[in-house]
């Protein structure tokens, strides 16, 4: 039993074992952690802003000085960070908490550790061309709608949206477009006519007038709006099994990204924008990168700490669409845990 207190929660993603690296002889010094603690993360895009954290922890050097040695790998999808965790590839993922809930039902026990955010930062983007044609989530019938890969959070919004609408997940096509410039260039030669997306892919869109926003869901206000409640969306999850047997390795992890979402709290979106990879900015400039980063911000908890509702929204809006999940019992605290953020807060 966790003796640490637990908020209802969806969970993210799994921590994969660090005990995998120390089989291949790149592990901790002990079971619990020690001076030489490695860690490989899987990022489910690291140039989004969602998952911004996981960068400008790097950048600041929070890492370092807490003690632990973090390799950032990417993936263009959240779904496919997610593979990689319970594959034992990597021994944590940043990506959107409600995988959690989706592996529990699966068999697969992982537990968001930090919560990034308590809103998804997400955007329902519709191409100017089909502008007049989709209005609302009721339009979403007999559209194609991108999305970052099948099964990713963009797949599971994007159904819930419709759902929601009285659209059945049967009457529109969601097509894997990815983010950045292969979504764009999908909103560009019609193969999509929306999607779902974050900054900085919003931003460019907008930028280069090829679509407006349609659900905006990057601040508190826009997610309840649209999803009935707080969303906690992106986080570091980890494998269950792993966490409890590397306690100490998981707090160096916690305090560095925590140190991080309250420096976040403290600066401006421009001062963030400077410590990050110019590429990061996906070529639409300096100003345009900190614009997205504002925009997207609101998102961004300040502590860490899993929001009270956040956890039972999640699973409301899975249940709505997600067969496997709809009469499951899903045990909403075992996908995270709050003891880490407790002690570096």
């Amino acid at each position: 039993m966790r003796t640490s207190t637990r908020i209802p929660a969806l969970a993210v993603a799994g921590v994969l074992a660090l005990t995998g690296l120390t089989a291949c002889g790149g592990g901790s010094t002990s079971a619990s952690g020690g001076k030489d603690d490695k860690v490989k993360i899987m990022v489910g895009g690291l140039d989004k802003v969602i998952y911004l954290p996981a960068m400008l922890t790097e950048r600041l050097g929070y890492f370092k000085e807490e003690g632990v040695s973090v390799q950032l790998l990417t993936e263009p999808a959240g779904v496919q960070a997610e593979t990689a965790l319970v594959s034992g590839d990597v021994q944590g993922t940043v990506g959107f908490y409600d995988h959690t809930l989706d592996l529990q039902v699966k068999g697969k026990q992982v537990e968001s550790v930090v919560q990034f955010s308590h809103a998804p930062g997400e955007v329902e983007i519709v191409s100017d061309r089909a502008a007049d044609d989709i209005r609302s989530a009721k339009d979403f019938k007999g559209k194609k709608l991108g999305v970052t890969g099948i099964g990713s959070s963009t797949d599971f919004l994007t159904k819930y949206l419709a759902v929601n609408s009285d659209v059945q997940t049967s009457e529109f096509t969601p097509v894997a477009v990815g983010a950045g410039q292969t979504f764009i260039s999908a909103l560009q030669q019609g193969s999509i006519q929306g999607g779902m997306t974050t900054d900085p892919t919003v931003a460019t869109i907008l930028d280069k007038k090829l679509g407006r926003i349609l659900i905006d869901m990057r601040t508190p206000e826009g997610s309840k709006e649209a999803l009935g409640g707080p969303y906690p969306s992106s986080s570091l999850y980890m494998q269950t099994e792993w966490v409890n047997s590397h306690k100490e390795t998981v707090q160096k992890l916690v305090n560095a990204f925590v140190r991080t979402l309250k420096w976040m709290s403290t600066h401006s979106a421009e001062e963030i924008a400077a410590k990050m990879p110019a590429d990061y900015a996906q070529g639409g400039g300096k100003a345009l990168y900190a614009q997205a980063i504002k925009s997207t911000l609101p998102m961004f908890t300040k502590d860490g700490v899993m929001p009270a509702d956040g956890p039972a929204t999640v699973e409301r809006v899975l249940k709505a669409f997600n067969p496997n999940l709809k009469d499951a019992e899903v045990d909403l605290s075992k996908t995270y845990t709050t003891e880490f953020v407790e002690k570096a807060n």
